[in-house]
């Protein structure tokens, strides 16, 4: 046990370029995507109508960071180049703005921000908050481009992808342009479009496949090399927590939570070396948060039917039919303050958390004098689900 603070550490130098928010100088392993992107968007840089960008792929593959480097590439190259061809880029998270409306409300308030303006507030109509965004264009006087990452979140709320293409050809906008970049971790998504957004964007697709563990082992060797010590690292760790993550997502993210891991496995033992052990550690911890995030993301009445499930299955009750479900996820859901759901909406729900992973649902036949019934039971960590619940 430690009473003091330590002056060194064992394992890192820099814990910060094992960081989701990390932005590194050099892109590694994307260099097809990066090629493809900038092929689309150098349009913009002579003046002309920029293309719209649907850029698809798997969480943790490098779509967000490489539109966030060749984006930034290209509003450098305007800056530079003498055409007087003024090129801006504004970025929200459909994850955080979940309809066409916030994300409007959002991309307005991201441009007044940039300018030390006030930001609007959320009592305007879609009309009126898509006029404001389209005044904040207007005042760059160039090209803008609209990046809504994890785009998924709208669901089948396109509105904003069907105005925002049109706004030269509506003359709501006449001294600049605007080009739409969305991003997706849903390859259907664009089925799901209306017919008239998909006649609008005419969008140009990238698409971002997952990393092999040879290209994992890159990303992890770079990483390795700017936040941790030389010779710290067992010649089998980088090549396993590769192995693993490209065998499982073909996600640099999860490698490289892997990685880091591991680091701190081995330096909170106070060992300057991380070896294999230290990655079978790592993938416990890894796979016990990405758990805790998941269970963070569910809506407030998911949360009460889980908490529900767990709280059972400690008292080694489940599987339970939805009708013995039901009283007990009633007082969960008084007891945190809100009016429980209907049988129908319940059951939505658990179909929804079965899907996810976090529940468990089983078809029983009990003949003819019981009938056939549907069983559910928690297939998570019982304490990951009380842990996130009580925070």
């Amino acid at each position: 046990m430690r009473t003091t603070f330590r002056t060194e550490r064992n394992v890192f130098t820099n814990k910060d370029v094992f960081k989701e928010g990390y932005d590194p100088d050099e892109i590694l392993e994307r260099d097809e995507e990066i090629s493809e992107y900038i092929g689309y968007l150098e349009d913009a840089l002579f003046g002309e109508t920029p293309k719209n960008i649907i850029v698809y792929g798997n969480t943790g593959v490098g779509k967000t960071v490489v539109t966030d480097h060749v984006t930034q590439m290209l509003s450098s190259e305007a800056e530079r180049r003498d055409e007087g061809v003024d090129i801006h880029v504004v970025k929200v998270n459909c994850g955080h703005h979940t309809s066409s409306y916030q994300a409007a409300v959002a991309l307005v308030n991201e441009m007044r921000r940039a300018t030390d303006r006030e930001e609007i507030g959320k009592g305007y109509g879609f009309a009126d908050a898509m006029d404001m965004l389209y005044s904040e264009v207007e005042r760059r006087e160039g090209t803008v481009y609209v990046i809504l990452d994890e785009i998924d979140f709208l669901g089948d709320d396109d509105q904003i992808l069907y105005e925002l293409p049109r706004a030269s050809a509506n003359d709501y906008v006449e001294r600049s342009h605007v080009g739409v970049i969305g991003i997706s971790n849903d390859y259907t998504y664009r089925d799901n479009l209306s017919s008239k957004v998909k006649d609008t964007l005419q969008e140009d697709e990238i698409k971002f496949p997952p990393y092999d563990a040879a290209e994992l082992r890159t990303i992890l060797e770079d990483r390795a090399d700017k936040g941790m010590k030389e010779d710290v690292l067992d010649g089998a760790v980088i090549p396993k927590c590769a192995a693993i993550s490209a065998r499982d997502s073909g996600s640099a993210r999860q490698a490289i939570d892997l990685l880091r891991e591991a680091g701190n496995v081995a330096d909170a033992d106070g060992r300057d070396e991380v070896g294999e052990a230290d990655v079978d550690e790592a993938v416990t911890r890894v796979e016990r948060g990405r758990l805790k995030d998941g269970i963070r993301d569910l809506t407030a009445h998911g949360k009460c039917i889980l908490l529900s499930l767990a709280r059972a299955y400690g008292r080694q009750e489940t599987p339970l039919r939805l009708k013995e479900l039901l009283p007990v996820y009633e007082r969960v859901a008084r007891g945190a303050g809100s009016d429980p759901l209907g049988e129908h909406r319940v059951r939505d729900h658990l179909a929804d958390l079965t899907m996810l992973g976090f529940v468990e649902q089983r078809r029983t036949n009990k003949g003819r004098a019981g009938g056939q019934f549907y069983q559910y039971d928690l297939s998570v960590d019982a304490e990951a689900v009380f842990e996130v619940v009580s925070e």
